[in-house]
């Protein structure tokens, strides 16, 4: 379904968040025969919807009422955080209402040309944002939209020639009716069980993208085998290897020939590297000219809560990475510090995390890890599994008590990071309000 095909229809729309917010605001700019009849949220609506909420007729409803008003309508446009696995969802589609996301009406109109999307566990928005930057580096129009930049559907007064990045979870992904000319994987590792009912959900659910038609070519990682071997109908082609864009001891290398020399680097940590190298290769693919390097990377910045230094006080660097919500970012952001002390503060929200590989990783470098949240007393628990020292696993009340035990138990010259290898929904509203606290306490002191 294309979102020019919404005019005239009664749609039905379930969550809030920005898709939401500008469909209602592209509808009333655009199909004014168009009526958003029912808004379905699963708690009272947030008071920054008044684009929708203020639509006359509008039918909100909660609770057990949810289905059947929504049964009534054209078409149900889903926020990304509303799963397509609920029993609500099921039914609507078993009873043939067309259920669809703001994003997915958009790439259905604007079509799949020079459309990058970006996308995998972790890595994706940091991706985005260097392949939107290199873009306009090279001089070529480009925007970013997704979970990054604005909504797709705010995209649809764009220059029909302009690059499109677009940066896309796994919820955005798993019903999407057709592909981007190009996509991006940055990495693949468990994560969304419960919006995808299983590990094996999420990752074919992710996976679906390439096989949508439209697709011409998807960017892999050559460093995750299993992916880079992912059966693909399209073109592949890999970073992360010699014989393509590669992360070196030297730096970024393309084809063995170095192009960006490791102090040129924007960002720290191996991880950061790839990234750069698949933002490089997807622009490579999209022939979009190579951009001065390493010239062209001077004005980014990295983005808010990722591996943010945010004081160094008394000897100590304390580092924000909030935005940290598995065990693989946290062993990423730790592989940035070789040779340093580390005090970790870890833990939020259980989502069935593996802390095993993070728990022998911080006891090889003999770290200290101050527990926090849902998820803090499990992943103590494998830190002594793993054969950790108990003077070296501690157990916060709060972030605030955490920031006080780092403080006291860091030995000079340490990096005190906040990387909790979970999610913030325990006690946060995101992620950004878990590291505007952890800053603040910092500040206060």
């Amino acid at each position: 379904m294309r979102f020019s095909e919404l005019d005239g229809a009664r749609i039905g729309v379930w969550g809030a968040g920005r898709e939401i917010t500008s469909l209602a605001r592209q509808l009333s700019r655009r199909m004014p025969a168009a009526e958003i009849a029912v808004a379905a949220f699963d708690e009272p609506p947030p008071g920054d919807l008044a684009a929708l909420l203020d639509s006359p007729g509008l039918e909100v409803v909660l609770g057990a009422e949810r289905p059947a008003a929504l049964a009534g309508c054209d078409v149900v446009v889903r926020s990304p955080g509303v799963s397509i696995h609920r029993p609500e969802m099921l039914a609507l589609s078993a009873r043939g209402v067309p259920v669809t996301t703001a994003t997915s009406l958009w790439l259905a109109e604007h079509g799949p040309e020079r459309v990058i999307v970006v996308t995998g566990t972790k890595g994706k928005s940091t991706t985005a944002a260097l392949a939107h930057h290199l873009a306009r580096e090279a001089g070529v129009a480009a925007e970013l939209a997704g979970n990054i930049g604005v909504s797709a559907l705010d995209l649809l007064d764009a220059d029909p020639g302009a690059l499109i990045v677009l940066e896309l979870s796994s919820y955005q992904i798993a019903d999407l009716a057709s592909g981007p000319e190009l996509v991006l994987f940055t990495n693949l590792y468990p994560e969304h069980a419960d919006w995808h009912g299983s590990v094996e959900a999420y990752r074919a659910e992710k996976l679906r993208i390439l096989a949508l038609p439209g697709l011409r070519t998807a960017v892999l990682p050559a460093r995750q085998p299993e992916l880079a071997a992912t059966p693909v109908q399209a073109g592949r082609l890999l970073y992360g290897t010699p014989e393509g864009w590669d992360a070196a001891a030297q730096g970024i290398t393309l084809r063995g020939e170095l192009r960006i020399p490791a102090a040129e680097l924007p960002l720290p940590g191996e991880h950061n590297a790839l990234n750069l190298c698949g933002a490089l290769a997807a622009l490579e693919a999209a022939g979009i000219p190579e951009p001065p390097l390493p010239g062209s990377l001077s004005g980014f910045r990295g983005l808010e809560h990722r591996l943010q230094t945010v004081a160094v006080k008394d000897g100590l660097t304390w580092v924000d990475d909030s935005i940290s919500t598995t065990p693989e970012s946290t062993l990423a952001a730790l592989a940035s510090f070789p040779g340093r002390p580390i005090v970790l503060l870890a833990g939020g929200q259980d989502r069935g995390q593996d802390y095993g590989e993070l728990a022998r990783r911080l006891t090889a470098l003999e770290a200290i890890v101050i527990g926090l949240g849902s998820t803090g007393p499990r992943l103590l628990e494998s830190l002594r599994a793993a054969g950790a020292p108990p003077e070296r696993v501690l157990a916060a009340a709060d972030l605030a008590d955490g920031v006080r035990l780092a403080r006291e138990r860091a030995a000079d010259g340490a990096v005190l990071l906040l990387s909790p290898a979970a999610p913030s929904y325990d006690d946060y509203r995101d992620f950004t309000e878990r590291g505007a606290l952890f800053r603040s306490l910092l500040a206060a002191r």
